[in-house]
C-alpha cells in the first residue's frame, strides 16, 4: 500500500469566478429545483417538502414551481418582492461601488427581477467575501432610498459559485450571463463597471502568456 502525493500543481488554476445569488424567498431550502443548503432552519419552511441537495438532475414544471411559491408566500417572515427597473439601478450602482472600493474587475453582470449574476476575475477576497460585500452594500443601498422595510433581508443567502479555470470557460460564461435579460425579452444590460475579457492572465504582454 502507498499514498500517492498529488501535487497543487496539478490542480486547475481558478482565474475567474460566476457568481450567483438570489433575492429573498426565491430559492428556498427545499425548492423542488434543489438548493446548496443541507439543513432547513425554519420549521414552517420544512412543511413545504423535502429538501434536496444541490440542483436536480430533471428540473420541475413551471407549473410546480408556481405552485411551490404561491404556497411559500404566506409562510416567509418577510414580503417576497421582485427588483423593478428603478430598484435594478439602485442595486447596480451598490455594485459599481463595490467593485471600485475593492478593486475588482468584473466582465459581465445581469441583474435580474429575483437574481444577480457577475463574472469576476479572481481576487485575493474569495467568491464567498465578494459575494458578502455585494449584497451588504446593495441592501443598504436600497435600505437607504426607503424601497425595502428597514429589516428586510434583501437577499435569499450567501448564493453560491462556478470556478473558472480557462480564458475559455470565461468566455463562454460571459454570453451566458449577459444572454439573461435577452431570453425574457428585456434589453441588454450595459454598465460602466463591466470591463471586457482580454484573455487574463494570457493576454498580451503578461509573463504567464510568455511562459
Amino acid at each position: 500500500m502507498f499514498t500517492l502525493a498529488v501535487s497543487h500543481l496539478d490542480a486547475p488554476m481558478v482565474i475567474a469566478h460566476h457568481l450567483i445569488w438570489t433575492a429573498y424567498g426565491w430559492w428556498l431550502p427545499n425548492d423542488p429545483r434543489g438548493s446548496m443548503s443541507r439543513t432547513i432552519a425554519s420549521d414552517v419552511i420544512a412543511e413545504l417538502g423535502q429538501l434536496h441537495y444541490g440542483r436536480k438532475r430533471v428540473q420541475p414544471s413551471t407549473r410546480t414551481l408556481r405552485e411551490f411559491f404561491d404556497r411559500a408566500k404566506d409562510k416567509l417572515k418577510f414580503e417576497r418582492v421582485e427588483f423593478s427597473p428603478h430598484d435594478v439601478k439602485f442595486i447596480a450602482n451598490a455594485i459599481g461601488e463595490t467593485i471600485r472600493s475593492r478593486v475588482y474587475t468584473c466582465y459581465a453582470c445581469a441583474i435580474m427581477s429575483d437574481h444577480v449574476h457577475l463574472v469576476i476575475r479572481k481576487h485575493r477576497d474569495t467568491a464567498e467575501k465578494m459575494i458578502g460585500h455585494f449584497q451588504e452594500g446593495s441592501r443598504l443601498k436600497l435600505l437607504d432610498a426607503n424601497v425595502r422595510e428597514p429589516n428586510h433581508p434583501v437577499w435569499g443567502g450567501p448564493g453560491w459559485k462556478v470556478f473558472l479555470d480557462s480564458p475559455d470557460d470565461i468566455r463562454r460564461t460571459i454570453p451566458y450571463v449577459q444572454e439573461n435579460p435577452i431570453k425574457i425579452r428585456r434589453s441588454k444590460q450595459v454598465w460602466d463597471f463591466v470591463k471586457d475579457y482580454d484573455g487574463w492572465p494570457f493576454h498580451a504582454g503578461s509573463r504567464m502568456r510568455m511562459r
